[in-house]
């Protein structure tokens, strides 16, 4: 399981040249903030913070894996005209989570990611994506050997998954090798949601360990992972994918109750209750509106199902229900 964590929004600008991110990630961040002499800055990412969690206290080999995850807002520059929507935006919360563990999990524990990260792709209705290798950049933390290592583990994965993916050469992030999944949404287009991140180097600078069974200090390997990514990038891409017309269970209202007159209303308000009680998001359209506008609107608005309400169902105590799509139920 997660320990579910929360971070600061801002730190001491030391935290950051520690982890790296001032030598190679100035340019996605925004200048530092004077507060009483001290340079904070806006994170940028959550990894430093978990990290010290960590730390914070000693760790058994016992105690590995450990699993942080956070709800986290971070703040990243991006030149004014590549701003779109919700799509790409300076401010924007992840489902970030951050695991430290032996060596010897290390395989396991990316092959358990994969399986996740492909259950909630696939649970919001995205059967179409791009998985890809990305390797060491340009410029880079760690040593060869390190990479080397973890990009290899990466692979033995997505191997073993069975997963086809294409190497996206120096496309990795400076502390380390990821696997990136690229959802398309219905028109095609693909989106950067999805990542798998194998990180020697930020425990090497946090001196992050653990005790080992014959009582030493070892290095822990950090993974980083987001299933969905931003989750304003993420909502945005699904209301595109689906149009707007969510599944039943993601959609904002599920049924709207709509009676044909207002001497129906009370039963009405009968089935709206009925159906909160039972844990559906149901609302009722009590308006002095003719039945043929009211489930046009319904349709309008994508509401999964109208269930309409006549004299006949009132007297019957039953519904007559309706798809968005104007098919009606027996």
């Amino acid at each position: 399981g997660y320990d579910l964590v929360f971070s600061p929004h801002v730190a001491r600008l030391d935290l950051w040249r520690i982890s790296g991110h001032t030598d190679f990630y100035r340019q996605a961040m925004f200048s530092p903030i004077d507060v009483e002499g001290q340079e904070y800055q806006l994170k940028p990412m959550n990894c430093p913070f978990h990290i010290l969690i960590y730390k914070s206290r000693m760790r058994s080999y016992r105690d590995l894996p450990i699993r942080y995850a956070e709800l986290g807002t971070v703040y990243r520059y991006e030149p004014s005209g590549t701003l779109h929507g919700l799509l790409r935006v300076r401010g924007f919360t992840q489902d970030d989570a951050h695991l430290f563990l032996r060596p010897d999990q290390l395989d396991e524990e990316i092959f358990t990611l994969l399986d996740f990260t492909l259950f909630v792709l696939r649970s919001f209705g995205f059967e179409r994506y791009d998985i890809y290798l990305s390797t060491r950049p340009e410029k880079y933390a760690g040593t060869l050997e390190n990479w080397d290592l973890a990009e290899s583990a990466l692979r033995k994965a997505l191997e073993r998954k069975g997963l086809p993916f294409e190497v996206d050469p120096g496309e990795g992030v400076f502390y380390g090798p990821k696997i990136d999944i690229k959802i398309k949404d219905m028109l095609g287009r693909s989106w950067q949601c999805s990542t798998i991140q194998v990180d020697f180097n930020n425990p090497e600078r946090f001196d992050a360990t653990y005790v080992a069974d014959d009582g030493a200090p070892r290095r822990a390997i950090m993974i980083h992972r987001a299933l969905m990514g931003s989750l304003e990038r993420f909502f945005g891409v699904l209301v595109e994918h689906h149009a707007g017309a969510f599944p039943v269970w993601l959609a904002p209202v599920q049924a709207d109750v709509v009676p044909v007159t207002e001497k129906q209303n009370a039963f009405a308000q009968e089935v709206v209750a009925a159906l909160r009680a039972a844990g559906f998001r149901a609302e009722g359209d009590y308006r002095n509106e003719k039945l043929g506008y009211k489930i046009r609107e319904s349709q309008v608005n994508k509401v999964p199902y109208a269930l309409v309400v006549g004299e006949r169902e009132a007297e019957a105590h039953i519904v007559s229900p309706r798809r968005r799509g104007g098919e009606q139920l027996p």
